[in-house]
């Protein structure tokens, strides 16, 4: 069994170097072409697909009807694993931004790439400055592009979702943009949390009903985040793809 992990480690990695190097030129010329970031974004969905592809992860989505195209939305999901990424990535169908951690944009080249690809970067030990960064970072987003808030912070280590985070919900308030609450189910089987050696399987990605913030102020946020946490619950199926427990 050790062995087995082993290869499935050196497998994922040579593969994850593989497509980077293949692609790292080509999204960071797009990066610096295009005025939207979206040629970007698009691109790194092909380093998403071929993860999927040699690593034997096939994927569903449920409720993607239910996603206005043009419309900007701040998109709320839970986090079981890395995978969730790459699910997102590929069966959302829109274009978003991610939130990333300042320190990423003083990596040459690849920071700025990620910057002029209109991706928002934050320090995560200061939330009022990271709200302030989130700001800044709407006004550059390109039209009908979203923001994507993993709320929990970081990924779940036992599986259950956590406690969310304010950041995203104060951004969908002060801009009035509806939250399109996203549950990933299965992931944490394919790659949990501090584990290396990837398994084979399957990964659901659940569209919750867009939640209208319109009528939302400052001092209704907790009730918002409430709101949203038991949208996203009412969807999570922790032993997915088996049936969903009563």
């Amino acid at each position: 069994m050790a062995f087995i992990r082993m290869c499935k480690v050196a497998w994922i990695c040579l593969w994850a170097i593989i497509a980077t190097l293949v692609l790292f030129i080509p999204i960071t010329i797009a990066s610096f072409l295009s005025k939207t970031g979206n040629l970007a974004f698009s691109i790194s969905k092909i380093w998403a697909y071929a993860m999927l592809f040699v690593t034997g992860v096939r994927l569903k989505i449920r409720g993607k009807e239910k996603i206005k195209t043009g419309q900007s939305y701040i998109i709320i999901s839970n986090h079981q694993s890395h995978f969730d990424i790459l699910a997102l990535v590929t069966r959302l169908g829109i274009q978003f931004r991610w939130v990333i951690k300042k320190e990423l944009r003083k990596v040459p080249l690849f920071g700025y790439a990620l910057w002029a690809s209109k991706n928002i970067f934050i320090d995560r030990a200061d939330a009022k400055q990271s709200i302030g960064s989130i700001t800044e970072g709407l006004k550059r987003l390109p039209s009908g592009a979203s923001v994507m808030f993993f709320a929990e912070g970081t990924r779940s280590a036992d599986g259950e979702i956590h406690a969310f985070k304010k950041g995203g919900f104060v951004m969908a308030v002060e801009n009035q943009l509806p939250i399109l609450p996203i549950t990933v189910n299965g992931s944490r089987k394919i790659l949990p949390k501090g584990v290396f050696a990837f398994n084979s399987g399957r990964i659901e990605v659940v569209v919750g009903d867009p939640i209208d913030t319109s009528g939302y102020k400052r001092e209704d946020i907790e009730s918002l985040i409430k709101f949203t946490r038991d949208n996203i619950i009412a969807n999570f199926n922790p032993d997915y793809p088996k049936k969903k427990r009563p």
